[in-house]
Order: C-alpha cells, then sequence, then structure tokens
C-alpha cells in the first residue's frame, strides 16, 4: 500500500480536517507523511487576503510564521498518533506544481489534500490548486472535501 505521503496544507478549517483524516489513514496503512506549505511570492495584485492586507515586508515576514503554526500543529497531531511526520515549507509561483515537485523529490506515492469546493465564477477566476494537481499528477492523488 502506500508508505510515503505528501500532505499540503494551508491551515484553513478543509484543510485541518483533511489533515486529521489523512494523519489516521496514515496510521492505519503503516505511512510516514510530509506535511507542506506552499507560500507564493507576494503580488500587489492578488485575491489572497494575506497579500491584500499586508505589504510585502509584513507579507514575506509573517507568511513563514503562520505557515510554521499550522505545519507545527499538524506535527503535534501526527506525533500524537504515532505517525512519522516531516514538515516543509517552500516558496513557488504556483501552488499545484510546488505540490507535484516536492511529492516527486520526496518520493511520496501518494497525494492527499482537501478540495475548497469552489464552483461557477470564483473556480474559474481563483482555479483549483487541487483540480490542477489532479490533472498534472502522475500519483494517486486523494481528495478531502
Amino acid at each position: 500500500m502506500y508508505k510515503h505521503i505528501l500532505l499540503p496544507t494551508d491551515g484553513s478549517h478543509l484543510s485541518n480536517a483533511a489533515v486529521e483524516k489523512t494523519l489516521a489513514f496514515a496510521k492505519e496503512v503503516g505511512a510516514r507523511v510530509t506535511l507542506l506549505s506552499v507560500l507564493q511570492p507576494f503580488h500587489v495584485f492578488s485575491f489572497d487576503a494575506e497579500q491584500l492586507e499586508s505589504t510585502r515586508a509584513e507579507y514575506e515576514r509573517n507568511a513563514p510564521e503562520h505557515a510554521e503554526r499550522y505545519l507545527a500543529a499538524a506535527a503535534n497531531r501526527a506525533k500524537m498518533l504515532g505517525v512519522p511526520c516531516d514538515m516543509l515549507t517552500v516558496w513557488h509561483e504556483h501552488v499545484y506544481q510546488a505540490i507535484i515537485d516536492t511529492a516527486a523529490a520526496k518520493v511520496c506515492d501518494l497525494i492527499s489534500m482537501a478540495s475548497h469546493g469552489r464552483r461557477g465564477l470564483t473556480a474559474m477566476v481563483l482555479g483549483s490548486e487541487t483540480l490542477k494537481v489532479l490533472t498534472h499528477s502522475k500519483l494517486p492523488v486523494l481528495v478531502y472535501r
């Protein structure tokens, strides 16, 4: 079965639910997990609330700290469940590509992630990182919704 699961997370409520379910699954199958946070470079024009509320300097200082907090919380949960876990934060322009590249670099055999379930115009404008991972990944992708 699966031995190494890549688990991208953004600290959102839905993503945290996927973390819980993935860690339970990893424990069940005896897999280790790599928790991943992908931070995008600052853009003046953005749909990301963190970027809209910050200056470039604030964003570049606060984003890694924020990622560290939610990754640490997920890693603590993994430790409580006895699931071996690594944490990784990467900066990348395209979240989906960072997920796929990290899965390959870490020799993962499954990507497990949440889908925010955006529909209509929101999905067209913002896109779906989950859909892009599903479309471009050569690895199996487990989606929690």
